[in-house]
């Protein structure tokens, strides 16, 4: 197995900086799949990566691709992803791979359920300190993609294949045996930091130092703990510790995904984030205090730009 054909939907910040990276040193091997009205925009605007314009190729949901990708790249945000999956249908043949670089624990079981397990890789992006405003995309730290398959301890072919071009592409990467701890282990992060620098507005400085922001945080992560627990995801005490190293390591100017959405007064994933740890805590009996007053607060800064 070879991959030489990838396609890209989403361009935020993920999909700038692996984008980018791989049509840089793997030129005519990207095409980005958009809307119409997104590649004019695109086209008008230019879609720029630390000031360097960024040379990708676009096609509509609609045009059939000359053969189907060796593998999709889904990087869009959770209240896109349902539209994404319908969207990447022409790109789908009998071998394609898709990884999907959301955040949440989700997004696999959504395009897996459309288009069978078998095609799915587990996924995440991290690491990244990227900030988007409008068509400019910047960061210090590119981060790096972890992957793998579903069943512990296996690494397939299809895992070696994507590992084998994202070589090539130069993409930084890891291939990761125990995939689903690891994308638990990403959702904690995620459920603390994204959602307490978006209330705070605080950038990274503000929970890589201890205080009341970075207690919080930690607050929320154990939430997500002791849910793993009962989900059988196997997380422990030391992931939080974990996670406090990589955030320690990013610019501290950098800025969460949900922050930049709340500032830019977008749609945020406050669903995909504290909505999915209180399903999950009324599903076991489980109070999450921490999570309900984030997402009541974020749902509540939602209103006040979304009227």
């Amino acid at each position: 197995m070879h991959i030489e054909n990838v396609a890209l939907i989403g361009l935020g910040a993920i999909g700038v900086t692996f984008g980018n990276q791989i049509q840089k040193h793997l030129p005519g091997c990207l095409t980005v799949i958009a809307d119409n009205e997104r590649i004019a925009r695109y086209r008008r605007e230019g879609v720029y990566s630390n000031g360097v314009p960024c040379e990708f190729t676009y096609i509509t949901p609609e045009e059939k691709p000359k053969r189907p990708a060796d593998l999709v790249l889904i990087a869009v945000k959770y209240g896109g992803l349902q539209e994404a999956i319908e969207a990447i249908s022409n790109h789908i043949g009998p071998n394609t791979i898709i990884l999907s670089l959301l955040n949440g624990i989700s997004s696999e079981e959504m395009a897996g359920s459309v288009y069978g397990e078998d095609k799915v890789l587990l996924s995440v992006a991290q690491g990244m300190d990227a900030v988007k405003v409008g068509s400019h995309l910047t960061y210090q730290n590119m981060g790096k993609i972890v992957f793998g398959d579903a069943q512990p301890g296996l690494i397939s072919e299809k895992t070696r294949a994507v590992s084998d071009f994202f070589a090539r592409a130069q993409v930084p990467h890891e291939v990761q045996s125990q995939m689903k701890r690891h994308l638990w282990s990403k959702f904690m992060m995620n459920v603390g930091v994204n959602q307490v620098t978006a209330v705070h507005r605080c950038d990274y400085a503000g929970v890589q130092e201890g205080g009341p922001y970075q207690k919080q945080m930690i607050d929320a992560m154990r939430e997500v703990l002791r849910l793993s627990d009962l989900e059988k995801a196997g997380l422990v005490e030391e992931d939080i510790g974990y996670w406090l190293g990589v955030l320690a390591a990013l610019s501290p100017e950098g800025k969460t995904s949900m922050q930049q959405d709340v500032e830019a007064g977008r749609k945020t994933e406050v669903e995909l984030f504290a909505g999915t740890v209180i399903r999950l805590a009324e599903k076991h009996g489980l109070d999450v205090p921490v999570n309900r007053a984030l997402y009541d607060e974020i749902c509540a800064i939602e209103r006040a730009y979304c009227k």
